[in-house]
């Protein structure tokens, strides 16, 4: 069974802004990311850095995943970002715009230059029409964690209007994302939101997420990690009833039986199996504590 680490919520915090680390230690998301690139001004980017890497070495974010984005090696400070996340226990590092293989080895050699850890992963962001055409080689490079979604980036790109009603002009691309990181036994993380006031809308477009298969999402506010946290935990009942299946499954095999029911419906194997993975996703999010 793939990695089943929880999730549901990636938040994204401005590197520049310590009010916002420190306040990172008690919101309750499953992932952070400590952002260098977008939501830090040109003249912040070195004080960013230097705050995510001690908010990454400090030990006091709990269970959460703690990730890194980076600069772009196109940019002025990407190549001093990779050297200094190296230094860090932080889980990967985030690359922006990840068109190629040929850059996943490039940010791969500097990581490997600046004696990363051997888990560092990279997670890569899916965001340009080139990503999307090649994402099942990207997602397949052996340095891949993750694959995150640029959503906000695509659609400019693609020159689709932002906000349109079930996201409809982009489902199409996610949905090649999505097949690309299942081939590869990848996670894979959902653009966000840009509405932070608007919790039903987004909930709305997190029950999308789910339902077409991601992981979780990324998050650029606070306010929105609960709402991510609920719609991808297991229900109650989504755990008794798989709890029943694979009881009476089990029930079956010791009788026996050629055909086993649950509810009026016959379980094969592909029902064990998602049974399965909502009890190993219930017990992981409970293991947060």
């Amino acid at each position: 069974m793939s990695d089943l680490r929880p999730r549901r919520s990636v938040l994204y915090m401005p590197a520049a802004n310590e009010r916002a680390l420190e306040k990172a230690k008690s919101i309750p998301a499953d992932a952070i990311i400590f952002d260098l690139e977008d939501a830090v001004a040109p003249d912040a980017k070195e004080a960013a850095r230097a705050n995510a890497c001690a908010a990454a070495s400090s030990g006091e974010y709990g269970t959460r995943e703690l990730t890194i984005r980076c600069n772009g090696l196109d940019t002025p400070w990407g190549v001093d970002d990779l050297a200094a996340v190296a230094q860090t226990p932080a889980s990967a590092v985030v690359i922006p715009k990840v068109d190629s293989v040929q850059t996943l080895d490039k940010v791969s050699e500097r990581l490997d230059a600046a004696a990363a850890h051997a888990d560092m992963t990279i997670w890569a962001m899916i965001e340009t029409p080139t990503a999307i055409l090649d994402v099942r080689a990207i997602a397949a490079h052996w340095r891949v964690g993750a694959l995150v979604m640029g959503t906000n980036d695509l659609a400019r790109e693609i020159r689709s209007r932002l906000g349109a009603a079930d996201r409809h002009p982009l489902v199409p691309h996610l949905a090649t994302a999505l097949l690309a990181a299942r081939e590869a036994g990848k996670p894979i993380l959902d653009g966000v939101y840009n509405d932070v006031k608007d919790l039903d809308g987004f909930r709305a477009e997190c029950v999308q997420g789910m339902e077409m298969g991601f992981d979780g999402k990324t998050l650029i506010h606070p306010g929105q990690v609960d709402v991510a946290n609920e719609v991808w935990a297991p229900t109650e009942a989504e755990i008794e009833h798989a709890r029943r299946v694979i009881d009476a499954f089990e029930e079956g095999l010791r009788e026996g039986k050629g055909v086993v029911t649950v509810d009026g419906r016959m379980i094969e194997n592909l029902h064990v199996a998602n049974a399965q993975r909502v009890l190993a996703a219930a017990d992981a999010i409970a293991a947060l504590g």
